[in-house]
């Protein structure tokens, strides 16, 4: 096979006698899968090796290369453990063991187990693996980047889980670890079978003027070439390759700006690496000294690393003061950890990760030392929420540096500090102001927990997702537990508490206790409520499950006839979700023939196509095709809201009916000077009592607002208004 003759010359390039461990494997792998094959037909071998490959552009150690021929020899052809250590040692046999757990757990779950389930036990297997030896998780992206490169020949149901997983789990890891070649391979494989329209348009669009921004790339090289060698500093003047997903992510956010393809500023971009830190600011000086910069653009990741350890030098000018032109600035040694992150500084040998790169690994350790508290489920949000998004970093009193999700809140941290803190804490200082423990932390803060000499335990309000006292999975789960651990007696009460406070405020039609626990399988009402107050039995789940078996009745609801039509129903050249109305002139109504007219700046109003307004229109290009899509009925109901009055109440009520997309169709308030009371009357139009409790339970959460109730019939002289 010539692909294995290459790869075993670029081994013994870098490796020289430890190549000969790597061709051994090699060897092992091809015997024990001769026959097998791959379902696109190839031989099976092509996997390990193309897997092996991957890693040796990393320039991996031979245990690891040697692995990565053999992580599927166990599990496929019956080879033991013990006698791939025997063939060859105990580092590559603990891999192999560490990778194939991992296969394990996919290959023999149940069929019918809930796939979320699969996924996160078989990430919290492999994160856990990975503390132990991170070469694990190294190995376990270069198989996955295969398999998503191959992905083609498999059906399409599992061509897209396999893409969502790698796109929400293995890209964000490779993000996580600094390895931009990888990360940007794994997006763009993945974004291609999950959304192949918007793949290839945008594919379209970058390619449309390549040789138009190859010549000037080409224009631009040379002159700043000649321009460094005036100052004496050596460089290379590159052009950087666009990748589509990013791409695609940048389209989105510049449209949410009202901007569009061709204000997306590195399209057309330069990488220049040098030799030292020193020439990088040198070269930075060059550059703004040649062309005006967009000081918005400028970012210094080399005094202010990200988080993953990126460094490097980034700038927009404008290039003959009309072409905005970016321009990355780093050494070589900056661009080899951009491109391969923790492998470009892991010490294989010494078995430990050298300076460089423990503050970016330190994720790692923390998952590591949860791996006994914290279920698969749990592991799988604490991952998402508190390892791949965005950060913050704040200080200790003491000066120390912590790491935390972006939205943390002084909670999260006390949490981050030690669960005992978390347990104990009754406020929290700021920048030495006291703050809410809401409070979202930004960068930089230095916080203080003030904490009780007891430890009374987490409050009930902790866990109302809608005072956002906490952000972080970790936290979530720490408080979870917490009541988990309550006496039963306790939990009842906390349960009948909830019950009480939380449900019923939701504006859920309770059934009795007896009932609601054999609804969710529990003999007795007490052990229903000792499930609910001790969180196995989340409040979320009792309140969908008992608010979507309801149907809209009087009490709920009031309905009207005709059934309102939502112009959410319509679909404009097949699609749905754009901002569409109905037109007031001709009242279109479901049958209808229908047609949109494009409007400026208030989208799409849709008319009956015998609307004398349609027919007599001149600008006959701002018709578009439109058709009825589901037609959802909605029923209006009138919230009475009682409150203590403040300036801003009736907005911070509304954002919260906006925001779950209902409709408000009047408001009425009246006061009571003497206490400063007010009731404020909200008539809305929902789809559903889900949809109505969701509302009910967001505007308990409005500072000032004692009670929320449901008016059964809207007054005669506000319907005649």
């Amino acid at each position: 096979m010539e692909e294995a003759q290459e790869f075993i010359e670029k081994v013994r390039g870098y490796l020289s006698s430890d190549a000969q461990l790597v061709e051994k494997a090699y060897e092992f792998a091809a015997v024990a899968h001769r026959g097998q094959v791959r379902k696109s037909g190839h031989p099976y071998l092509e996997h390990p090796l193309h897997t092996a490959m991957v890693l040796s552009d990393l320039k991996l150690d031979a245990d690891t290369l040697s692995a990565a021929l053999l992580h599927d020899v166990p599990e496929d052809c019956g080879t033991t453990l013990q006698e791939i250590e025997s063939q060859f040692n105990d580092q590559v046999a603990k891999l192999v063991d560490g990778v194939t757990k991992i296969e394990k757990i996919a290959s023999q779950a149940d069929i019918e187990r809930a796939r979320s389930e699969l996924q996160a036990e078989n990430l919290r297997k492999m994160l856990l693996a990975t503390t132990e030896d991170i070469r694990v998780l190294l190995i376990k992206l270069a198989d996955r980047l295969d398999n998503v490169r191959t992905l083609g020949a498999l059906a399409q149901d599992r061509r897209y889980a396999i893409a969502k997983e790698t796109l929400e789990i293995y890209a964000p890891l490779a993000h996580r670890l600094g390895m931009g070649k990888i990360k940007w391979q794994l997006e763009d494989l993945s974004f291609r079978y999950l959304n192949p329209q918007e793949y290839h348009r945008i594919a379209k669009l970058v390619a449309a003027k390549r040789e138009e921004r190859e010549s000037l790339v080409e224009e631009v090289s040379q002159l700043l070439e000649r321009e460094l060698l005036k100052v004496e500093v050596k460089a290379k003047v590159s052009g950087r390759p666009k990748h589509i997903y990013s791409v695609y992510q940048k389209i989105g956010k510049y449209a949410a700006q009202g901007k569009d393809f061709s204000d997306i500023h590195d399209l057309l971009a330069l990488r220049v690496l040098t030799g030292s830190v020193s020439d990088c600011y040198k070269v930075l000086g060059v550059v703004h000294s040649l062309w005006h910069p967009i000081m918005a653009e400028f970012n210094d990741f080399i005094a202010n690393p990200k988080d993953n350890g990126y460094k490097s030098l980034h700038t927009t000018v404008m290039y003959k003061a009309t072409q905005p032109l970016e321009i990355q600035i780093r050494t070589y040694e900056m661009h080899r950890s951009s491109e391969y992150g923790v492998a470009a500084h892991w010490r294989y040998k010494e078995g430990k990760a050298d300076a460089s790169t423990s503050r970016e690994l330190s994720w790692l350790y923390w998952l590591g030392d949860w791996r006994d508290s914290l279920d698969s489920e749990d592991f799988l949000e604490t991952f998402k929420s508190d390892v791949i998004s965005d950060r913050v970093f704040v200080y200790t009193p003491q000066g120390e540096i912590k790491e935390l999700p972006k939205g943390a809140t002084p909670l999260d941290f006390a949490f981050r500090i030690h669960t005992d803190l978390g347990y104990r804490c009754i406020g929290a200082k700021v920048n030495g102001k006291l703050e809410p423990l809401n409070y979202v932390i930004e960068n930089g803060d230095v916080v203080e927990i003030i904490a009780s000499r007891e430890n009374k335990g987490p409050s009930l309000d902790w866990r109302n997702p809608e005072l956002g006292y906490v952000k972080t999975a970790h936290a979530k789960a720490k408080i979870r537990q917490w009541f988990k651990k309550q006496e039963r007696g306790q939990c009842v009460a906390n349960g009948r508490q909830i019950w009480d406070k939380e449900l019923r405020h939701q504006g859920i039609s309770l059934p009795s206790l007896d009932k609601a626990g054999s609804l969710f399988g529990y003999a007795s009402q007490d052990d229903f409520l000792a499930a609910l107050g001790s969180g196995n039995l989340k409040v979320s789940q009792v309140a969908l499950k008992l608010s979507s078996g309801l149907e809209p009745s009087d009490e709920m609801v009031k309905t009207v006839s005709p059934t309102k039509v939502s112009p959410i129903g319509v679909k404009v050249m097949g699609v749905g979700g754009l901002l569409t109305r109905l037109a007031n002139c001709c009242h279109p109504l479901p049958g209808d023939e229908i047609i949109g007219y494009i409007t400026q700046g208030r989208g799409i109003t849709v008319h009956r196509k015998d609307c004398p307004n349609i027919i007599n229109e001149e600008e006959k290009e701002r018709l578009i095709h439109v058709e009825w899509g589901e037609v959802e009925q909605v029923y209006p109901v009138t919230l009475q809201i009682e409150a203590w009055n403040r300036v801003g109440l009736v907005r911070d009520i509304s954002a919260i009916i906006a925001g779950e997309g209902v409709n408000l169709t009047d408001v009425k308030v009246t006061h009571d000077r003497e206490d400063n009371m007010t009731v404020e009357y909200f008539t809305i139009e929902v789809k559903n009592a889900a949809q109505l409790a969701r509302i009910v339970a967001k505007a308990y959460s409005v500072w000032n607002v004692i009670s929320v109730t449901k008016k059964g019939e809207i007054d005669d002289n506000r319907e005649n208004n």
